[in-house]
């Protein structure tokens, strides 16, 4: 029988719109996405917990319509009417919370991209009033702005960002490993993302294949951990 082994290889993370897997965990986040001409306002505030497809998405659009992406916290150093003669992507808002500087540049960003007819993409992982921000323009701007929420994954879900985890790692695991993966661990995209990370690292150390078995061991060191419930006596 043949071994896949592992080997210390770059994370890739592939952000194409064929990578991104849809589920009804997701499916009203890509169909906004994919239909952005129809956004009010021209703009959107994509909403979910990271590893949850956020930046992945945000790619994909910024592909699509030709736009840039830059992130919160680096747009006190940013031309702000050169950012806003293009659509553009702002993520992770909530990073700017409580800088002055930093929420008066996404405010001029907002009224003139959206003044140039351009469209504004940003992304959170908590909804707006949990950004915590202080400048009352700003605020009233973003909690105008329509949102969409990438939720928790389903186990359709959940078996696909795992799958595209070790793919970007370069790691293809044994068949029945994602699947055993799914029914034991925790359904959240944090467990998944720390799953695969250890689980890489062990095959890595010890030259072992990425299969059940490594899985279970690697599931198994970690007690605490709430999927440890559902293991098998």
């Amino acid at each position: 029988m043949t071994t896949q082994l592992s080997f210390d290889l770059p994370v890739r993370p592939a952000l194409g719109r064929e990578d991104f897997f849809v589920s009804p965990a997701n499916a009203f986040a890509v169909a906004m996405i994919e239909n952005w001409r129809h956004w009010a306002g021209r703009k959107l505030a994509l909403i979910g917990p990271a590893g949850s497809g956020k930046t992945h998405l945000a790619h994909v659009w910024a592909a699509a319509v030709q736009a840039r992406i830059v992130r919160a916290v680096d747009l006190t150093e940013a031309d702000i009417p050169d950012l806003a003669r293009t659509p553009i992507v702002v993520e992770d808002i909530p990073a700017i919370a409580g800088h002055p500087e930093a929420e008066k540049a996404l405010f001029h960003l907002h009224n003139l991209v959206l003044a140039e007819g351009h469209s504004l993409l940003v992304t959170a992982d908590k909804p707006v009033l949990a950004w915590g921000l202080r400048l009352p323009d700003l605020l009233s701007r973003m909690q105008g702005t329509q949102a969409a929420t990438l939720d928790q994954p389903d186990d359709q879900l959940l078996a696909a960002i795992i799958a595209k985890m070790f793919a970007d790692r370069q790691v293809a695991p044994t068949a029945g490993t994602i699947p055993y993966m799914v029914l034991h661990m925790e359904r959240s995209f944090d467990a998944a993302r720390d799953l695969v990370t250890r689980i890489d690292r062990a095959a890595l150390d010890g030259k072992r294949p990425v299969n059940r078995g490594l899985a279970a061991d690697i599931m198994a060191q970690t007690p605490m951990l709430p999927y440890l419930d559902n293991l098998d006596p």
